[in-house]
């Protein structure tokens, strides 16, 4: 069997998992606020591979939550005060959060990594005390009854219904932000593939080398930050629409810090590691609620040991060859 037909294999494995088997379970089950979970991890994991390929380049970036919010306060405003089509929103909330890696990440790109990551670390608290303060962001009340996304239709042939007519808007928003997952990570793994990707690797193995070719370093830093970015607007935009409501703590510091652990936890090598990590550290989470006042005690022990035993991550246990990065 050629590698191209067992990567095809594992990929139709997985999309009918991801959109027969689980809505099948769930429905079986009668537990449908499994919808909003799964929903949230999907999205959760989108904001985390932005994070995955900051540390492709070799930087930490533990800011990603101020994206994720700048796209989730952009979605809502555009769609509550000026009554946009939040499909449309969906795009260019990704696209302003990009801007705004773009024009942060231009000056402090160019510092060495444990500065760029101890920059990284007070924005999104800088854009959640923003948020607060801008009339436009209605400060600490935010943003409320932001309605269902609206039908899309294209030459009048509907391509998605409007959510509020649909019986289980649930189920809709689980497809809606499993397809969005599926295109993030399809995408990325053309890109680390791509020539692109190749520089990437480059740069995180030896800048100085990389720059003695020929490559302009802080112009690739800075449109992999941007690429980062859209990710995490894009993410956020999503959560917003399916809470109905955005508020300046929204996402916070510690949503910052989880988008980074799902990437160790899953494995830094790896493409899909940021989703494996993301689904893990989610429902570790809640299964520790049990544990009261030890739950975070627990919690944080076991991620240490689990970095301690598997350095490369969750994915290093057993691998399909597709998805490691640069295979």
């Amino acid at each position: 069997m050629t590698q191209s037909l067992k990567m095809l294999i594992n990929a139709v494995i997985f999309l009918v998992v991801l959109f027969v088997a689980v809505p099948v379970l769930i429905a079986a089950s009668g537990r449908t606020d499994f919808y909003f979970t799964l929903t949230s991890v999907a999205l959760l994991s989108i904001a985390s591979a932005g994070v995955w390929l900051m540390f492709y380049i070799g930087r930490i970036n533990i800011g990603q939550g101020a994206f994720a919010l700048i796209g989730a306060y952009v979605s809502a405003i555009l769609v509550t005060k000026a009554g946009m089509s939040f499909w449309l929103t969906l795009p260019l909330a990704g696209l302003f959060a990009a801007l705004v890696g773009v024009l942060i990440g231009v000056p402090i790109l160019r510092l060495k990594g444990v500065y760029f990551a101890m920059i990284s670390l007070v924005l999104t608290q800088v854009v959640s005390l923003t948020a607060l303060a801008l009339p436009i962001t209605n400060g600490a009340k935010g943003i409320t009854s932001i309605p269902l996304p609206d039908e899309l239709s294209v030459l009048g042939v509907t391509l998605i219904p409007d959510f509020a007519t649909l019986e289980n808007s649930r189920l809709a928003f689980y497809y809606t932000a499993c397809i969005l997952m599926v295109l993030t990570f399809a995408a990325m793994y053309r890109l680390v593939n791509s020539r692109l990707g190749h520089i990437c690797r480059s740069m995180q193995q030896n800048e100085e080398l990389a720059a003695s070719i020929g490559i302009n370093i802080a112009y690739v830093r800075v449109i992999v930050f941007a690429i980062s970015s859209f990710f995490g607007g894009i993410g956020g935009a999503m959560f917003g629409s399916i809470a109905q409501s955005v508020y300046p703590s929204t996402f916070v510091v510690t949503d910052s810090v989880n988008f980074m652990l799902n990437c160790f936890l899953g494995g830094l090598g790896y493409v899909f590691g940021p989703m494996l990590g993301t689904l893990v550290l989610y429902f570790g989470w809640d299964l520790m609620f049990e544990l009261g006042r030890f739950q975070l005690l627990v919690y944080s022990s076991v991620l240490i040991m689990l970095m301690l035993v598997l350095p490369n991550g969750l994915l290093s246990l057993k691998l399909p060859r597709f998805a490691g990065a640069g295979k």
